[in-house]
Formats: C-alpha cells, structure tokens, sequence
C-alpha cells in the first residue's frame, strides 16, 4: 500500500529511542497515523508539530497495518499558533474535534474548513463563528446535522429567531414565541437566508453559537460515549470572550 496526500498535523507521540507517531488529518485519507522514522531528530522536530501543513507519503505491506510516513514540511504554522492563548487551544480544540471522525474516513469538506480555521485564530471573532460552523458541520457530517434553512412550522425562510432543540430546526420568530424560554436562539450571522450572514458576530451571537453548538454536541456526540466538553474547547470560548473584552 502506497500513496501520497497533503495533511494536517493533528499529534505526536514518541515510539521508542528515535521515531515518532504522527498524526495527521489528510485531504483524502481522513484522519490518519503513520510512524515516522527519526521523528526526534533535530531536523525533524520543527516539522512534527501540531498545526503545521505536510505532504505525506504513507507506506504498508497491508492497508490495516499502521505504515510509515514519509514527511516533507508545508506551511509551518505551529509557532505562530504557539503565541497566544487562542492560536493554543484553537489547535487542540480542533484536533480533539476531528478525533471523534472514525479514523482513515475521508471528509474533505472538514479538512477545508480546518486550513480556514489554522489561519484566523489570530482574530478572536472570526475564529469564533468558524468555529462555530466546524462545530455544526461536524455535528452533520457525523449524522446530526441541523436543519436551519427554514420555518419547522411555517416554512418561511425569513426572520428566522430559534431553533428547536428538540428537533434541531429552525423555528421563525412568530412561530416560536409562544414557546421562546425553551428554544435555542439562531445567531444572525448563522442565517443565509437573512442580511447577516456572513457578518463578524457580536460578542453576544458568538455565545449563542457556542451555546447552540455545545448543546448538540453534548445530546448526539458526548453524552452517548460517555465524555464531556473537552477542556481545551472551554479554554478556546474563555479566550475569545477575554479576547473581545479587550478589544472594547
């Protein structure tokens, strides 16, 4: 088994005196391991870091086995990243979210939305609400997704004010009011359908979004396997809410 694949570096562990085990998250091989040789050499450590790009050649006898990566560096990002607290927990969070994708299962648009996201956490709120999007894509790429495109009751497909947490849907103002202490609130920024999308969110959308982020997370991914809100995804959120204190 052979082939060649450009990839995130995700992890790394040490195997024995010399090598490394990489982790990586690829274009088309999903996330992916392979035991690099000499991993720990000097010239090798700076590579080996989470958040830096590479291409990656991985080798086996047989497609189960764990193989071994041949790594050439691509951006190297990782210093960068190691500068503030939201570089730090932005890549940990990331990488703790594409550890709950089965490994070697390809989902190219994920790996997309996690280059866009290697490149903005220097800026608080537009890290936020892309990752807030990584959060519900992933929520549907594992078989969750929300419906967010129209009215559960009416149809309508403006003013869009909730989201059921029952169902996951989209709930119009008029509609959900009657109902509003126990809907989710849908951020501006999060409706296609309305004049704010794709705006930067206030500091106020950014919590809704994680808000309805964690809850889906929490009912269709953590509570079944018995896990919590990683701790470096809480580490992220404080960042950014300290972040844009500041920034006031």
């Amino acid at each position: 088994m052979d082939w060649q694949d450009e990839g995130l570096i995700l992890g790394v562990r040490k195997h024995g005196e010399t090598s490394s085990i990489v982790e990586a998250m690829t274009a088309k091989h999903g996330r992916h391991l392979g035991l690099v040789r000499g991993g720990r050499s000097s010239r090798m450590r700076p590579i080996l870091q989470p958040g830096n790009s590479a291409t990656l050649q991985w080798r086996a006898r047989l497609e189960e086995q764990l193989g071994t990566y041949t790594i050439e560096a691509g951006e190297l990002r990782a210093a960068s990243l190691m500068n503030s607290q939201l570089g730090i927990y932005g890549i940990q969070t990331l990488a703790s979210h594409l550890r709950l994708l089965p490994e070697r299962d390809p989902h190219a648009g994920l790996y997309n939305a996690a280059h866009v996201l290697m490149e903005n956490f220097e800026h608080a709120e537009i890290a936020a609400s892309l990752m807030i999007r990584f959060e519900l894509v992933l929520l549907e790429e594992l078989g969750f997704g929300l419906d967010l495109d129209s009215c559960a009751s009416t149809g309508q497909t403006n003013k869009l004010a909730y989201i059921s947490p029952k169902s996951g849907r989209a709930v119009s103002q008029e509609a959900g009011r009657p109902w509003a202490d126990k809907m989710l609130s849908f951020p501006a920024f999060l409706n296609k359908h309305e004049e704010g999308w794709g705006i930067v969110p206030q500091a106020n959308q950014i919590e809704q979004g994680f808000r309805l982020s964690s809850f889906f997370l929490d009912r269709h991914i953590y509570a079944p396997r018995g896990m919590k809100h990683p701790d470096e995804r809480n580490g992220f959120i404080k960042a950014i809410m300290r972040q844009n204190s500041r920034d006031k």
